[in-house]
């Protein structure tokens, strides 16, 4: 990986950890439904222009349903519950549960598409999950004023970005990977459109809520798209497994000097395991056998 690629996949990183701050700051001003909405309606306007090549226009009409399916497991469901949860949870928290992805994304495959894993795999969920136990042990409360719920939200939306991994490579392999996130936000505009507008809010929300709705249309949705597929078309696939070990390292900071979020030893050993168990599922750390000479 070269110098200048190595600076995107810290810029897409440190965008995405971005996206929880911005999130908590808008969410209770706008609510989940409304602010969920600028973002999607906000990132589709800014693609759409990858939509109206005659290319384009022909994959779109030929794929509705399955750019539909997509927009609702990879947009519109995760990011949703990521907007409720952040009422009740800190970004930097909320970003440290985000990297249990690749786990979920692993689960998925064993069982829709009976994707087979190794031992050391195996493992690795083991030590994952561990690791989510850790670090989320002391938020599962389901009393009044708990944030379990929350917690269960964040991990259904993981999971649902799972789904969504393993649907575009069943229906998308052949497709230039904009056009399919164009096409799949403009759905999602469109199902968040009703549920936004009839949620909205009785007060216009303050200044620091309006400009955190725009950023993450603008950059934490449409530019980190753009420039997820730049670097994914530069490293392969090896980006989108170490962008997931780097978002939570932006999400803390960020919520730590912004928001003033603690950042606990709990936290800390929860997703140190949870990462090394992340590293055995995507094989980033895999664990080989001594051959007897």
């Amino acid at each position: 990986m070269s110098a200048g690629d190595t600076i995107r996949l810290i810029l897409l990183s440190a965008i995405w950890g971005a996206s929880f701050l911005f999130m908590r700051i808008a969410a209770p001003e706008f609510g989940p439904f409304p602010l969920i909405m600028i973002r999607i309606v906000g990132a589709a306007l800014v693609l759409i222009p990858f939509l109206l090549r005659p290319a384009s226009r022909r994959i779109f009409a030929t794929r509705p349903c399955s750019l539909f399916i997509q927009g609702v497991f990879n947009s519109a469901l995760p990011f949703s519950l990521f907007g409720w949860a952040v009422l009740s949870l800190e970004a930097g928290f909320t970003s440290l549960l985000n990297a249990s992805t690749p786990i979920f994304t692993a689960i998925i495959g064993l069982l829709w598409l009976r994707l087979p894993l190794r031992r050391p795999q195996v493992l690795g969920l083991g030590i994952g999950f561990v690791g989510i136990a850790i670090l989320a042990g002391d938020q599962f409360k389901f009393k009044e004023g708990g944030s379990g719920w929350a917690v269960l939200a964040v991990l259904l939306a993981t999971a649902s970005y799972g789904l969504a991994g393993h649907h575009a490579k069943l229906h998308f392999a052949d497709i230039p990977p904009l056009v399919v996130s164009a096409g799949s936000l403009l759905f999602s505009s469109i199902l968040l459109l009703p549920l936004g507008i009839y949620f909205w809010p009785d007060t216009l929300p303050g200044a620091p809520a309006l400009a955190g709705a725009a950023t993450l249309a603008v950059v934490c949705t449409a530019l980190a798209f753009v420039l997820f597929f730049d670097v994914l078309s530069r490293t392969g696939a090896t980006a989108a497994a170490t962008v997931t070990f780097v978002i939570p390292v932006f999400g803390v900071m960020w919520g730590a000097l912004f928001l003033h979020e603690q950042v606990t030893l709990r936290m800390l050993l929860g997703i140190t395991v949870a990462l090394f168990g992340t590293a055995l599922v995507t094989r980033l750390l895999p664990l080989k056998r001594k051959r007897a000479v």
